[in-house]
């Protein structure tokens, strides 16, 4: 026999949730195959038969909580699956079997043994939005399930159905419960704690400014097409912000710093987070040595860490050990707001829409493209004046990229 046990599940991670079985007791299972999915407060995770057999004992249950080293269920190598009791062979007849209860409305659909993996994200998409889950095309790899082959599946042109015949009259619109009562996710547990724990520890205070983007955008429209073709890799905003943040850290460490009882960790290293949202809520996966990475390299870094977050396919390691972070609300039209620190970070910049405004220049209203910052920083490590200086440095960069460009 062979024990499915929890694996490790990564530094200051200390239990799990059981999502989902994917076999039954009784049913035979071939070594590696996905058994059972695992939700912790930072990713999902999969654990796999550890030998060819029979799931012979499930010993946690959906919705257990498990910590590293327990075991999960038992897998009886080279045992044969359990074969359905033949019906006795004398003159009585069998009791038929009861018909299977209807799906839900609107529910996914149940996994057959033929059915694709699907990850908790796609299963979400199939949920919602009653794509056949063997209709999908896989991409990913091993040939896994990927949110965007779903999503791809969800909006391929279907065949029209025919009208149905005209109602001779309208039914009253049942409007379904006035209330749902839904369980959090382990995941936004976790989000809900840790953001009132930042604000009950630390003396959080956000300071603002506002940048012209002129000279970026212009660099951006000037430079776009060639630079997707010499890097494979769209020219966006963001690698411009990373650029202006580090060379910020560099003047202001306190801001790159963190608190650990009396003493103060200065960070030599500059690993930014950026916050992506996904559809089970916000996560900061990390991309390290920012300040050893070009422009291009910044782009390729947070794309893949974006899809990755988007597709459920990060791992601990990428959500753990930042320095920094940065949240970009203006892609959701965001003109301005406060973000709560990342702890135990003591800084975190908040990126905004870009809006046309009307500005004085040289004694001139002009109209020029522009974006408000906001800089929540820990008050018991950083001062007032190194944190409206850190944003300035910002400012200054992102005005005049060809200095941090030209390493000025």
């Amino acid at each position: 026999m062979a024990d499915i046990l929890t694996p490790a599940l990564g530094e200051s991670v200390t239990e799990a949730t059981i999502a989902k079985w994917t076999k039954s007791a009784g049913e035979a299972v071939t070594k590696d195959e996905i058994l059972v999915e695992l939700e912790t407060d930072k990713v999902s995770l999969e654990v796999v038969a550890p030998a060819d057999g029979v799931l012979s004992e499930i010993r946690a249950e959906a919705g257990a909580t498990v910590v590293p080293g327990t075991v999960l269920g038992v897998v009886t190598e080279g045992a044969a699956a359990a074969k359905p009791v033949e019906a006795p062979k004398t003159g009585a007849k069998a009791e038929p079997a009861p018909a299977a209860a209807p799906a839900n409305v609107g529910s996914a659909q149940i996994r057959s043994d033929d059915d694709p993996h699907l990850s908790p994200a796609v299963q979400r998409v199939v949920s919602e939005t009653g794509v056949d889950p063997k209709s999908i095309t896989p991409t990913g790899p091993k040939g896994n399930v990927t949110k965007a082959d779903a999503v791809a599946a969800a909006s391929a042109p279907k065949a029209a159905a025919p009208a149905p015949a005209p109602a001779a009259a309208a039914a009253p619109r049942d409007l379904g419960p006035r209330e749902e009562r839904v369980k959090m996710t382990r995941l936004r547990q976790t989000i809900a704690r840790r953001l009132k724990e930042s604000q009950n520890t630390a003396a959080q205070l956000t300071t603002f400014n506002e940048v012209d983007m002129t000279a970026v955008m212009d660099i951006r429209t000037k430079y776009k097409d060639a630079f997707e073709k010499r890097h494979g890799i769209k020219l966006g905003f963001m690698s411009f912000f990373v650029k202006a943040v580090v060379e910020a850290l560099k003047e202001i460490p306190a801001v790159n710093a963190e608190i650990d009882g009396t003493d103060v960790i200065y960070k030599n290293h500059y690993a930014i987070g950026v916050a992506v949202g996904t559809d089970k809520g916000l996560v900061v996966p990390v991309l390290r040595d920012a300040d050893q990475l070009s422009l291009a390299g910044i782009e390729k870094g947070i794309a893949d860490l974006g899809k990755a977050a988007r597709d459920g396919d990060l791992t601990l390691d990428q959500l753990q050990g930042g320095t920094f972070t940065i949240t970009n609300g203006g892609i959701y039209g965001s003109l301005m707001s406060t973000p709560i620190l990342n702890m135990p970070q003591s800084g975190i910049l908040g990126m905004h829409n870009i809006v046309q405004r009307p500005v004085a220049v040289n004694g001139q209203v002009v109209i020029r493209p522009m974006m408000y910052l906001a800089l929540s920083y820990d008050h018991r490590l950083v001062d007032g004046k190194e944190a409206v200086t850190f944003l300035v440095r910002i400012k200054e960069h992102l005005e005049d990229p060809q200095r941090f460009l030209l390493d000025l």
